[in-house]
């Protein structure tokens, strides 16, 4: 078995991934980056179109806290909250804009341009037109590839974290606490595994979108991360907790992708099925503006609501200037939006849960640490204030870094006899329709059982259709010749539990977790 030796791993190639890579290469440390996608620019930070939080005018690091409490139904840590209104702003200076140089959208008076989104009480978003994570990550991407330290390995899978406990044959390992060691991959080109193996491993793979039917997340979210680190004895918290953004693109034919918090934030407006608006403000918290338009559909036995772009259009803002992205977007699926309503309905957007850690990132493993949305800091609670996502990549990269540097000492891997990946009970080739099968049922159940509005009953039949669905997956994962689709099908069914579980557990409507029995 191919072996590769490193002093830290990181899983994922987002703002989260890609800064901590930075920040420990800058240090003399040696990095090995994957990223299961082929194409290096592909994370869920791509993806991120808004923003990232910055300092409004008149703005405090008070009210920054204040906003972020709010928006998360006060379940929030107050420590995480204060870190990332703190040092968020800071590090969006010196990191992005002064380091990177990235250009973020200037005002006629050569200002940063700052945007208004959903929960926020200042125009405090600065953005790079409708795709500032895509600008991130080409940043961070190009600065981390010239990097003599750290080496990126695209088209590379994560199957297992390698911990001391499941794969030493040291025979005394069993008793000790369980220490992670790098992970098992599948290369997918040449479809070998391969063992890296390093003193620190850190999880920044992403969220969970794709485990639901309807989504803004790319196909590689489905919580590999966070099952990996959940088998291998992470806690993981409050993943009852999904945010579904309010507008996601919705048409027949046409694949969901996301429609700014930013388009309401300079003026659209939403209508019903009879084109009369139906809420007070666009600009609600995510959680209550999605339920308002669950509801609206519901009444009118309908597939969407529609957005109006007039209202900016009437300020004297080109839509295809500030929203590019959305207006090509749209336009390929026959919307033109400068004069077309756009077709939106609510999907899965952001885990606010995931792999418990510390205020450094650090989980309750030893040499384990979880960034980004994989990660639970506790600094979203219940629900997402808008634009937070990217900024909680940048500050937790940094921060774990700097963790990691400052208690480093490397590990006696050696010692542990760490065992190569064991494919004797490997007995055919995994079949491709029956995964897309599996994927498909799984995606539609928690959609239709473990969506925006929750109840008893519904939930207790999800997590009866997924044991039984887990018990032939998890069959066919241990007798079948691994491939990434499999390894996500794996993760799929857990992380789907996981999540059902979770809400069913939790009887206490708050935020994104919405119980219409227990109110």
């Amino acid at each position: 078995m191919n072996t590769i030796d490193c002093e830290i791993l990181i899983i994922g190639a987002g703002i989260a991934g890609l800064t901590c890579a930075i920040k420990l290469a800058d240090r003399g440390k040696d990095v090995v980056v994957i990223n299961r996608s082929e194409d290096p620019e592909e994370s869920n930070t791509k993806y991120a179109q808004g923003g990232i939080v910055w300092w409004g005018e008149d703005d405090s690091t008070e009210l920054i806290k204040t906003d972020i409490e709010e928006a998360g139904d006060e379940v929030g840590r107050e420590s995480a909250i204060k870190i990332i209104a703190e040092d968020g702003p800071v590090l969006v200076k010196s990191f992005l804009i002064d380091r990177l140089g990235i250009n973020f959208d200037k005002d006629p008076f050569g200002k940063l341009h700052k945007t208004l989104e959903g929960g926020h009480s200042k125009n405090r978003i600065i953005h790079v037109a409708d795709q500032t994570g895509l600008a991130i990550q080409k940043a961070l991407l190009k600065e981390a590839k010239r990097h003599p330290n750290i080496k990126i390995l695209s088209s590379t899978t994560a199957i297992d974290l390698i911990s001391t406990t499941h794969h030493s044959k040291n025979r005394d390992a069993i008793y000790q606490a369980t220490k992670i060691l790098g992970a098992y991959v599948l290369e997918r080109n040449s479809n070998r595994i391969q063992k890296i193996l390093s003193s620190y491993t850190v999880i920044a793979s992403g969220g969970i979108g794709a485990v639901y039917e309807y989504t803004t997340n790319p196909e590689g979210a489905r919580g590999d991360g966070i099952a990996m680190a959940k088998r291998a004895g992470a806690h993981v918290i409050n993943m009852e907790y999904i945010q579904f953004h309010p507008t996601a693109f919705k048409k027949d034919n046409c694949k969901s992708f996301l429609i700014s918090e930013s388009v309401r934030g300079e003026g659209a407006i939403l209508l019903n099925d009879k084109l009369e608006r139906f809420v007070e403000s666009e600009l609600l918290p995510r959680d209550e503006l999605t339920r308002l338009i669950y509801k609206e559909m519901k009444k009118s036995f309908s597939k969407n609501v529609w957005l109006s772009c007039k209202p900016i259009i009437k300020r004297g803002i080109k839509l295809e200037e500030r929203f590019p992205k959305i207006f090509s977007d749209c336009l390929e699926c026959g919307i033109d939006i400068r004069k077309d309503l756009i077709p939106v309905a609510p999907a899965a957007h952001y885990l606010c849960g995931g792999i418990r850690v510390d205020e450094w990132g650090k989980t309750n493993l030893t040499r384990l640490y979880a960034i980004g949305e994989a990660s639970c800091t506790g600094l979203h609670g219940a629900n997402r204030l808008a634009s937070t996502s990217l900024l909680e990549g940048l500050v937790w990269g940094v921060r774990s870094a700097e963790n990691i540097i400052g208690n480093f000492s490397k590990e006696d891997i050696e010692s542990f006899q760490i065992s190569d990946w064991d494919e004797r009970f490997v007995l055919q080739e995994p079949d491709k329709n029956l995964i897309k099968d599996y994927l498909s049922r799984i995606k539609v159940i928690m959609w239709e059982r473990v969506g925006i509005v929750r109840s008893e009953k519904e939930l207790l039949k999800a997590i009866r259709e997924l044991t039984e669905l887990s018990i032939d997956i998890i069959e066919m994962y241990r007798t079948s010749k691994l491939s990434d689709e499999l390894i996500g099908l794996r993760n799929t069914i857990e992380i789907a539990i996981e999540i059902a579980s979770c809400a069913r557990r939790n009887r206490v409507s708050k935020g994104s977790h919405y119980r219409e029995d227990y109110l």
